[in-house]
């Protein structure tokens, strides 16, 4: 039988959540989480039982982040004056790390190292799974994901990012 929705939100959500700041930044990666949770909240009922939830959401939530950074890119840029600090939300969902330096050497990979990193380092999916998220085979997206662990650790400067990533 399958778990209640507010249990896999319960067990998934800061995994989630951390995906949704390695793929588009601390600033929207609440809305992409926001957005990924309604639209699984939707398809919850056709999930299979024996589906695994915590790649379906990632997936859903790589969409969701594709989503984002579209708009993103659409948006205005102000050029008389700079914008003020966003102002950081501690109330967001549980598991929100507060590292900005990991948070902004990670945004500085080449986009399939910081997807990678992001989809297996962070969520967890075999890279078989984050190989069909990214495109590519599955030995790709482990040297992406390898190379982006290699560069967070010059960038960063931190023995066993991966372990915290």
């Amino acid at each position: 039988m399958k778990q209640p929705f507010e249990q896999a939100v319960a067990d998934h959500g800061a995994v989630v959540l951390r995906v949704c700041r390695a793929v588009v930044g601390p600033d929207d990666a609440e809305d992409a989480w926001s957005e990924a949770f309604l639209s699984a909240l939707r398809a919850w009922p056709e999930l299979p039982d024996d589906a695994n939830v915590r790649a379906w959401l990632v997936t859903i939530a790589h969409r969701k982040a594709i989503d984002v950074r579209r708009a993103q890119a659409r948006r205005a840029i102000p050029v008389e004056a700079l914008p003020e600090q966003p102002t950081r939300h501690e109330d967001g969902p549980e598991g929100a790390l507060p590292d900005d330096a990991l948070w902004s050497a990670l945004a500085g990979l080449p986009d399939k190292q910081r997807l990678c990193v992001a989809y297996h380092h962070v969520a967890g999916l075999p890279h078989a799974d984050v190989a069909g998220l990214v495109g590519g085979t599955a030995a790709a997206a482990r040297r992406a994901a390898a190379d982006g662990i290699a560069a967070l650790r010059r960038t960063y400067l931190l023995d066993g990012v991966s372990s915290h990533v």
